[in-house]
């Protein structure tokens, strides 16, 4: 019986793991295999060529790859301290006004992303909706808001703000409520029983959250390119401008792997310490 439920399992699962290979495994192969060619010539040469591997230590781009990773881990921590209250709130505390929160955040991402950010350039643009309004009532003007490392970290926290609040809820929603009331009746204080019943035991769901932001913010271009300016270059802009105006992809294809990597390490790590079957509602 045991064998058949295997069985009956695989073939189930055999229409699935097709379209992953395909639309997933594939374009990675390509692109690691491009990101072993000769720069800017697209041949496949019998000894592999790592020189676009090279480039990316010797030219610099490592400190693109470094801020993309900073920004990600800086708006990460952000998101956490800021969701983490309403994503509590919204588990224990509040009622039905939890569906009007989840409704309001879930239509925010019905708007495109670049639509949202050029609203946000607008706002805060020299001349736009806050300094041309604080000019008109007060005479009082400043430069903007715009283009700098803080701006970005804004546009990061914004953006993916749903992408750490929903996992922290589905985390929090896992603490059991009596052994929070236990900890507390045994002269727990608050700080206690955050430390050592919230936090591990929604550790799940901080997990996934934290993956989530982080990966996603660690690949972000918009954020930059709108809010940022020049004043930083990311990873994910050298790869553009090696694909595109560079056409280089040998070198675009190296450093797409270069974070792939690195990612991808991460997220395996991190979904290695979490326990799926009980986020999912299985029982063992």
């Amino acid at each position: 019986m045991e064998r058949s439920d295997r069985k009956i399992g695989l073939l189930s699962a055999l229409p699935i793991t097709l379209i992953l290979l395909l639309s997933f495994a594939a374009p990675l192969l390509v692109v690691g295999v491009f990101s072993i060619m000769p720069q800017k010539v697209f041949t496949l040469t019998h000894v592999p060529d790592f020189s676009a591997y090279g480039v990316f230590l010797n030219q610099g781009y490592y400190r693109s790859l470094l801020w993309s990773l900073g920004l990600a881990l800086a708006a990460t921590l952000l998101l956490f301290l800021i969701c983490w209250p309403l994503a509590f709130a919204m588990a224990k505390v509040f009622n039905r006004f939890t569906l009007v929160i989840t409704i309001a955040v879930v239509i925010t991402l019905f708007v495109s992303e670049n639509i949202r950010l050029f609203g946000w350039v607008l706002t805060l643009m020299k001349g736009g909706l806050i300094e041309g309004h604080l000019r008109a009532w007060t005479g009082l003007t400043f430069d903007g808001a715009l283009y700098n490392v803080p701006i970005i970290i804004f546009g990061l926290v914004y953006v993916y703000f749903p992408f750490m609040l929903f996992p922290l809820v589905q985390g929090i929603s896992m603490v059991p409520e009596d052994a929070r009331q236990a900890a507390a009746d045994l002269g727990a204080t608050r700080w206690q029983v955050f430390w050592e019943i919230d936090l591990p035991l929604s550790a799940p769901g901080i997990v996934v959250g934290s993956l989530l932001c982080f990966v996603l913010a660690a690949g972000a271009l918009a954020e930059s390119k709108l809010l940022g300016g020049q004043a930083v270059i990311v990873i994910a802009d050298e790869v553009e401008t090696a694909f595109t105006y560079g056409q280089n992809w040998p070198l675009g294809s190296a450093l797409s792997i270069v974070l792939i990597l690195i990612i991808g390490s991460l997220a395996v790590f991190g979904i290695s310490r979490v326990d799926l079957d009980s986020i999912m509602g299985r029982k063992r």
